[in-house]
């Protein structure tokens, strides 16, 4: 597949990707078209950027919707810092001192409210640098579903409860997917594929490297050579692609057939065989079955218990509850 021209922040044709459709009608791709038709290119543009200036960024963006949409659904209480009345998400032990791109969506968010003042979510904010962040580094674009509102609160605890852990065995992976809708492997392995680009810190895989007995699933070079970097300490960076790390594409899958997937829980997609070693070595070999599964999942997951009509609000800062809101 000829590369795409990464850092095009013009972007002036995307293609997209059919999905079913969604459970929640009021989830459409033209919900701003009248309110803020500027908000897709104001976003897309940022992105681009971002990634720009550190390619990893759009990992990181794609990461914050996913623990978005994990915890409560898809509304952006991910984004919101703790006070002295509300404990957020950001402190949680699968997002402390991990979950980054913060202050990307916090442009992004200024922009929006200066073209299109108290409009545009946070929430649907981050579905569209999302796609925006895959899109620029190599992957497929789709049409995203629009029309989320903001929550009023997070919970620390069920950011605990229902992200999945690096070290989850597939049996664990189904459970902490189907808990929150996605009932599908399809789902499980083509968004564990959203691990095909960004890093993560040593200490999230230390036990697949410094078991005692060896883990059989890691080939030994490669174990190896993770023992070397990681002797730097717990929160060195590795990267989760060790071929293509900055590009979006079917690397992931190429690198589990060969056990040299860095997370225990990536690796186990194939290792445990069953219908996800099905899917991976499908995947490996065919990037636009990858890419149609990732779509479809993308927006299966975009569409966890939104809030819609008049539920949550739409929040002009992205970290705080609306004044009004919080003083009620």
């Amino acid at each position: 597949m000829m590369a795409r021209k990464k850092m095009n922040i013009c972007m002036p044709v995307l293609f997209v990707l059919i999905a079913a459709a969604p459970a929640h009608a009021a989830l459409t791709s033209n919900f701003y078209e009248n309110t803020c038709p500027s908000v897709q290119r104001i976003v897309q543009q940022i992105v681009a950027g971002a990634i720009a200036n550190e390619t990893r960024m759009g990992a990181s963006l794609l990461r914050l919707h996913f623990h978005d949409c994990f915890v409560n659904g898809c509304d952006g209480s991910v984004l919101l810092d703790d006070t002295a009345t509300l404990i957020g998400e950001k402190t949680a032990t699968p997002n402390l001192d991990s979950l980054r791109g913060f202050d990307v969506v916090d442009t992004i968010k200024a922009s929006v409210e200066a073209a299109c003042p108290n409009t545009v979510s946070c929430a649907d904010i981050l579905a569209i640098a999302a796609r925006d962040s895959v899109f620029q580094l190599g992957g497929p674009s789709w049409s995203v579903l629009l029309g989320r509102r903001d929550s009023l609160t997070a919970s620390k605890e069920n950011a605990n409860t229902f992200l999945p852990s690096p070290f989850s065995d597939v049996a664990t992976l189904r459970d902490k997917f189907a808990a929150v809708g996605l009932t599908t492997d399809e789902d499980l392995v083509s968004l564990s594929g959203g691990h095909t680009f960004g890093k993560a810190r040593c200490g999230a895989f230390s036990p697949r490297i410094g078991g005692d007995p060896p883990d059989t699933t890691i080939d030994p070079d490669f174990n190896s050579t993770l023992n070397s970097i990681c002797a730097a300490g717990a929160n060195t960076t590795v990267d989760l692609d060790q071929t293509t790390p900055t590009t979006f594409d079917g690397g992931y899958y190429s690198n589990l057939l060969i056990n040299r997937g860095l997370l225990s829980s990536d690796q186990a997609l194939e290792s445990e065989g069953g219908s996800t070693a099905d899917l991976v070595s499908l995947y490996a070999s065919t990037q636009s079955s990858f890419f149609t599964a990732f779509v479809n999942s993308m927006i299966n997951m975009g569409d966890i218990s939104p809030l819609e009509g008049t539920d949550g609000e739409i929040r002009v800062n992205c970290r705080v509850v609306n004044p009004t809101v919080a003083a009620m």
